[in-house]
């Protein structure tokens, strides 16, 4: 595991208007080649946290700093630059787009990229087959079950190489099988050295796959405990 820090959260801070904050002074560094589950019921913030960390959002107070980038302090272009080339992205509904091929769908981060087309389709080429599904490579993803979808998902996040992976509920719609599934495609990645902050009510996904939990409780770190995760 490397020791020099992925996400780094100093201080951190989310309001909306009135009512309670979002997230209340968190700190929180994870660092290079850890799987760190995010945990905590609806409304504790924990969702608030990844949107922060993508640059989906920005803190009302403190920094947020993802591999030496100053997040908290990009505009829209500009964390739109970053989430192409630091961060991959899974979530619960896959959110793939049903009139493109799998192909096509997992080479759509590296067209906004602008990596040579050659190039690209090599990357596709050795992400498919490396997650078990170039077979489906012309297919669309209405035809793919969940689990096979999901996949698509996970390649399509790795194409450009990101530093972290940020995963939001990534077994939440899937069934018992294709969850088993997805756990363990994210136990190898994290073994091949892979990043990953995972977000989720699941405490089984958690224990298999994570070998840090953090709980959030009301906007606010409650623990924070390294695991062995049951690989």
């Amino acid at each position: 595991m490397m020791t020099t820090p992925v996400i780094e959260l100093s201080g951190v801070s989310r309001r909306y208007e009135e009512g309670p904050a979002a997230l209340d002074d968190v700190s929180l560094t994870v660092k290079g080649g850890e799987s760190v589950a995010i945990l905590g019921p609806s409304g504790s913030g924990k969702s608030t946290m990844l949107n922060l960390i993508a640059g989906l959002d920005r803190p009302s107070a403190g920094t947020v700093t993802v591999d030496g980038v100053r997040v908290d302090r990009l505009g829209e272009s500009g964390s739109a630059r970053y989430r192409r080339a630091k961060i991959g992205m899974i979530f619960q509904f896959f959110n793939l787009l049903d009139d493109l091929t799998v192909s096509d769908n997992v080479l759509l981060p590296a067209e906004m990229a602008g990596m040579a087309r050659g190039e690209a389709r090599r990357r596709v080429a050795e992400l498919l087959d490396a997650l078990g599904i170039a077979r489906h490579a012309r297919a669309y993803p209405g035809r793919l079950s969940g689990g096979e979808r999901q996949r698509v998902a996970v390649a399509r996040a790795l194409m450009n190489r990101p530093p972290l992976l940020l995963a939001d509920e990534p077994t939440g719609a899937l069934d018992s099988a294709s969850g088993q599934d997805v756990k363990a495609l994210l136990n190898d990645l994290n073994a091949d050295g892979q990043t990953i902050v995972m977000v989720t009510h699941d405490l089984t996904l958690a224990q298999a796959c994570a070998t840090r939990t953090v709980s959030i409780v009301d906007g606010r770190i409650a623990a924070d405990i390294r695991t062995e995760a049951t690989r």
